[in-house]
């Protein structure tokens, strides 16, 4: 009882926030898809808690773009294993508030790890998919594109139909680069700054998603963490929500809207 009510009192101080908000960053993580019925793995998908896989390496190795470059067939047995677990599933009630808030604010910015798309298909408009889109297929050859819903509609590994060069999804994979376009999108934005900064269902163990929290606190600004773990930011931001995503977005939504 105590719990639901310190919740109960969170949630009317971010929408008191909220009010005074002009510009909101939302920095998201696996938590957020948990609610559709996505499982969470340290991010990736959440069918890999075994330390090693089929092939006797760990599921960072296989998932590696080293390991794609040299057996891709590996890799590709794994994502399309993580794609069959996403398929079928949708946004939830947490991507629609965060879709409906940038309708309703003036500058309003979504910094995911997710590379399921879920933001972009609940509406929301400025994303910043730092670890890109499983949907998005690529060759890395000749640079063809396609968008692909369903890998059960394509053969594994799939080939470019231009050059057959294996394709791959245009995500970021264990060991590679962050994509610069993004990277500089988001810098432009952390530069100008936020009035308000949100971290719901990521661990932020990586540095670029704790550090705009950590610049929150420095600049007097004030964070949100909504998430029932404790994280890499939990003793950092001024208020800890202890409820999942989606619940916690809705009623903060309830409070601010009706």
């Amino acid at each position: 009882m105590k719990e639901i009510l310190e919740s109960s009192d969170k949630i009317k101080k971010v929408a008191k926030v909220l009010r005074d908000a002009r510009s909101i960053l939302f920095i998201t993580g696996a938590g957020i898809s948990a609610d559709s019925g996505l499982p969470t793995y340290r991010g990736i998908g959440g069918l890999y808690n075994d330390a090693v896989t089929d092939e006797g390496i760990p599921i960072e190795m296989a998932l590696a773009g080293e390991t794609l470059e040299k057996n891709p067939e590996i890799t590709w047995k794994y994502l399309s294993q993580i794609e069959k677990r996403c398929r079928g599933a949708k946004f939830n009630r947490g991507h629609e508030v965060i879709a409906e808030i940038e309708r309703r604010f003036e500058r309003v910015w979504v910094l995911t790890q997710n590379i399921d798309g879920f933001h972009q298909a609940a509406g929301s408009k400025k994303v910043i998919d730092i670890h890109g889109d499983m949907h998005n297929i690529i060759c890395p050859r000749c640079n063809w594109k396609e968008i692909i819903e369903d890998y059960g509609e394509i053969e594994i590994p799939p080939k470019c139909p231009k050059c057959a060069k294996i394709a791959r999804p245009q995500v970021v994979f264990f060991g590679e680069m962050l994509p610069q376009d993004k990277c500089l999108i988001l810098a432009r934005e952390l530069q100008k700054g936020f009035d308000l900064y949100f971290s719901i269902g990521t661990t932020s163990v990586f540095p670029y998603i704790a550090q705009p929290i950590i610049n929150a606190k420095y600049l007097g600004r004030p964070s949100v963490e909504i998430n029932p773990a404790q994280t890499e930011v939990s003793s950092i931001v001024d208020i800890k929500i202890n409820l999942g995503a989606a619940e916690a977005l809705d009623k903060i939504y309830k409070e601010l809207f009706n």
